[in-house]
């Protein structure tokens, strides 16, 4: 595996400091703030569609109320997703994933997308999610990553799309974290920055796993990070981190 195939710092749900999260203005942002990898979330709406959204329930990120999987597609993109977080954003709907990669494809930005099934949905969202990213793509960009913290999604995503690379993703690393990562053919590990120390994360660095750490938006605790063997890290407002580390 190279050294590494991706930036340092990945915009967390686009630039979601500066911009809505999960949007394509949010995407745009991040292009603008010079960001080349950005990290969303993915769901299903009652229909099957897959459709960018943090939260099981409606209320934080959009117009909308209740749970996300009890409404259509159709239901969905009545609602605005970016009123909340400012009157620049008024308008801006929840984004499908397809629109999503064909926007990705052109600001050239890569991007791990992270599978956030709701309760019993877990092998329907990785299976449908993963379909949609092997069929659509580009071969322009960077090759995509999986990741999630539910077993369940990363198996239907390994078994609908083999060739994608996915990561385990967890809050501490737990002690049989290569076990988890072998049985769900996993090849990164991202794990919560808050639940890192120095001595796991050289583990997982002699073991020649690249590890990310979430969400991180202070530069010392990033070059701290680093310093661990950390190859990537994510964060809410990654052109400020970018220039802290380089200070």
């Amino acid at each position: 595996m190279p050294a590494r195939r991706w930036p340092r710092i990945i915009g967390h749900r686009g630039a979601a400091l500066s911009a809505p999260e999960n949007t394509l203005a949010g995407f745009c942002m991040a292009a603008a703030l010079h960001v080349e990898w950005v990290e969303f979330d993915v769901r299903l709406t009652r229909d099957g569609r897959v459709i960018l959204l943090h939260d099981d329930t409606l209320e934080r990120t959009t117009s909308g109320r209740g749970a996300a999987a009890a409404l259509t597609f159709a239901e969905i993109r009545q609602l605005d997703a970016g009123k909340w977080f400012g009157a620049d954003y008024v308008g801006q709907p929840v984004p499908s994933l397809e629109e999503t990669i064909d926007l990705l494809a052109r600001l050239k930005l890569g991007a791990v997308i992270e599978l956030k099934p709701a309760p019993d949905a877990e092998a329907e969202t990785g299976r449908a999610a993963a379909s949609i990213v092997a069929e659509r793509w580009p071969a322009a960009l960077p090759a995509p990553l999986i990741s999630s913290f539910k077993p369940a999604a990363l198996a239907a995503a390994r078994d609908a799309a083999p060739q994608l690379e996915r990561a385990l993703l967890v809050g501490k690393v737990p002690r049989d974290w290569q076990a988890r990562m072998a049985e769900l053919g996993c090849s990164l590990l991202h794990v919560d920055q808050r639940r890192l120390d120095a001595a796991t994360a050289e583990e997982v660095h002699a073991a020649g796993v690249p590890l990310f750490a979430y969400t991180v938006n202070l530069a010392e605790r990033a070059r701290e990070l680093f310093a661990w063997g950390v190859d990537a890290v994510f964060s809410d407002c990654p052109d400020r981190l970018r220039q802290g580390v380089r200070r």
